[in-house]
């Protein structure tokens, strides 16, 4: 930067030694032009004071200050040289008003405060000693941004850490304020001085700087610009060697960063953020991935071992592994797990110890065993703990704080697995979805709301792709078991919207994973279209035409148990007296159900076959590209199959 600097100093201070020499050779305007020369003579002192300190300066300011005063130096010379003129006839052409002298005196006047706060604002704080900046005189049209100038100059000059940290958290307070001020700070340098804080601070100013980045990223184009100044790299390094409280803010930047950009998310992904993330997510929550002793009589070197162990006691002896040697520790302010997860995750763990036993010899091990089988290791205490990952000190941190983390963990994998298919491969072939499953049961309500919506964005790409949906949702995968019993409590309990919108989407984005024999969540579901808030019905009407609708392979034993459950009367309803937010995804189900299951006395008895009459003479509904094609074609199918039946008479 000093040569940059160096450079854009050169012409100034040649046009102000210019100046000086044309204002001895004038011949009119004496005095004026002696005053300019005495100013500009200040003016090109600083400068060169500027010159001599270039690797100091801060680039931004210094090329704004500098053009500005560059162009008031051009206007002062081309004074001093009308002045120059000889002759009376030239002097009688040559027309200089009484009042550009004064201006132009105004003007470098102002150049020097500039030049001058450019000077202090750029040196140390041993230089300045605690000295009030103030405001440049080039800030009076916009003094913010000449705030933003001084914090970024702290954060780049050698000032202690406290007053970089101070800076920081300024930094937070403009861009949490207003938008603009959050553009202006990524267009004035802002990032890589926080980057550096983040990486050399302390506590308190590590915080801040990532609390700041955070907050810049509120549109793609910033995304971008944090993203190419090399932030994922330092974001990977805190999430692995960072103090916990530090760990919590770069995790909750990470889910802004990746809201408000998803293009960001394999940046993410490349520097390791996602098993750092989900390895704070599982930390305590399940065995494999806490640290835990195992007993000595046990002398296992390995968690995989001890599955094998146990594996070998139930073939030989009908015993397992008992419940103290092998128990889950607690989630932080939670009460104890109960018997059915604990058992889930046993299995789980048990099933994959299994196949790669019986399997060792035809196939090789998969990638998730192999990596579980490298990450976990025994200590020299007997304890297990995960490669790769600092973890040390972090089971001292207090509860709250360990909670913070799992709900920020949770928060950034929601976002990062956004519509990503190789993010959520990569979730799911770790932990996490086992992890997520014992959060939303036993987490605090923020752990419990990210996890339902990470849950909620992994489903839905598990829904447009069918490889995620068959590996990490297959029907006798325990950990999917676990994931879907926790969906089943939350639907039944039903008095949560933070949890229950976003598991009733799950399960409806699940819903071809579904047996024919597993009908368990179709009476839950309509029984959430009866009397609830327009959005919760509206959520369940169109996660049951999930299980209704053509594309599902036992749509018509799903029609049958949401007709059994009370499903058409509830519809009936909404059709005619929901919202219309409501009503058409209502219509929808009942179309899908009259042209899939048009034999069912309840449709006749409820009269399914009138309503759909009254609705294609409703220019709102027929209008609806949704329900167009299908409306004619469920009614015909009603029609017919209710002149056969004395059912619908």
């Amino acid at each position: 930067m000093s040569s940059i600097v160096k450079e854009i100093l050169a012409r100034p201070i040649q046009m102000a030694d210019q100046i000086s020499k044309f204002a001895d050779e004038a011949q009119n305007f004496k005095q004026e032009c002696l005053e300019l020369k005495t100013k500009t003579e200040k003016l090109a002192g600083l400068l060169r004071q500027a010159a001599r300190n270039s690797n100091d300066l801060y680039e931004r300011p210094t090329k704004r200050i500098i053009d500005d005063t560059e162009q008031v130096l051009d206007k002062a010379l081309g004074l001093v040289i009308k002045c120059r003129v000889n002759g009376l006839v030239k002097r009688l052409f040559t027309i200089i008003p009484a009042t550009a002298f004064r201006k132009t005196s105004m003007q470098l006047e102002n150049s020097l405060g500039d030049v001058q706060w450019l000077l202090r604002v750029s040196a140390s704080a041993e230089e300045r000693d605690d000295e009030y900046l103030g405001l440049p005189p080039i800030a009076a049209n916009e003094p913010i941004l000449c705030l933003i100038w001084e914090q970024v100059a702290i954060l780049l000059s050698g000032c202690s850490i406290e007053e970089r940290s101070d800076a920081a958290a300024s930094l937070v307070s403009l861009a949490r304020d207003n938008d603009r001020y959050g553009k202006l700070i990524l267009e004035e340098g802002g990032v890589p001085p926080l980057l550096k804080l983040l990486k050399e601070g302390k506590l308190e100013g590590q915080e801040n700087a990532a609390r700041a980045i955070g907050l810049l990223g509120r549109d793609p184009e910033s995304v971008e610009h944090i993203v190419n100044s090399g932030v994922c790299s330092v974001f990977a390094k805190i999430l692995k060697e960072g103090h916990m409280k530090v760990q919590i803010v770069v995790a909750w930047a990470i889910s802004e960063l990746a809201a408000h950009h998803p293009k960001c998310q394999d940046h993410f992904a490349q520097n390791n953020a996602i098993r750092l993330l989900v390895s704070h997510l599982a930390f305590e929550t399940i065995q494999e991935h806490s640290k835990y002793a195992i007993t000595n009589k046990q002398n296992m070197s390995s968690i995989h071992s001890l599955v094998m162990a146990s594996n070998n006691n139930n073939d030989d002896n009908g015993k397992g592994v008992q419940e103290d040697d092998y128990k889950i520790i607690n989630h932080p302010g939670t009460t104890q797990t109960s018997n059915q997860m604990h058992n889930v995750i046993n299995n789980t763990i048990a099933m994959k110890g299994n196949n790669n036993n019986n399997n060792s010899n035809n196939k090789k091990d998969t990638k998730e065993d192999s990596i579980n089988n490298a990450i976990v290791k025994q200590n020299n205490n007997n304890h297990v703990s995960i490669a790769g990952t600092s973890i040390k000190g972090r089971e001292f941190e207090d509860p709250r704080t360990k909670a913070q983390m799992k709900a920020m963990s949770a928060r950034a994998l929601w976002q990062l697995c956004r519509k990503n298919i190789t993010i959520c491969h990569t979730i799911t072939e770790s932990r996490a979805l086992l992890c997520f499953a014992v959060l939303l049961e036993k987490g605090t309500d923020d752990v419990q709301h990210y996890s339902a919506m990470a849950l909620m964005e992994i489903t839905a790409v598990a829904a447009e792709h069918p490889e995620l949906r068959r590996s990490a949702f297959k029907p006798t995968s325990p950990a999917a078991k676990a994931v879907v019993e926790q969906f089943l409590k939350v639907i039944e309990k039903g008095d949560s919207d933070d949890l229950l919108i976003p598991c009733v989407k799950a399960v409806g984005n699940l819903a071809r994973t579904f047996r024919a024999t597993e009908t368990r969540f179709i009476a839950p579901l309509v029984r959430l279209l009866d009397e609830r808030e327009p959005v919760i019905s509206m959520e369940a009407a169109v996660s049951l035409i999930k299980f209704a609708e053509s594309d599902n392979y036992l749509h018509e034993t799903h029609c049958n148990a949401i007709i059994a459950a009370g499903g058409a009367k509830h519809l009936i309803q909404l059709v005619y007296f929901g919202e219309q937010m409501v009503q058409i995804p209502s219509l929808l189900l009942l179309c899908y159900i009259a042209l899939h299951v048009p034999k069912n006395e309840t449709l006749g008895q409820e009269e399914v076959l009138i309503v759909l009459e009254w609705c294609t003479k409703q220019a709102q509904l027929i209008s609806e590209p949704r329900i167009e094609p299908i409306l004619p074609e469920a009614k015909s199918r009603l029609e017919l199959y209710q002149s056969r039946g004395r059912g619908f008479h």
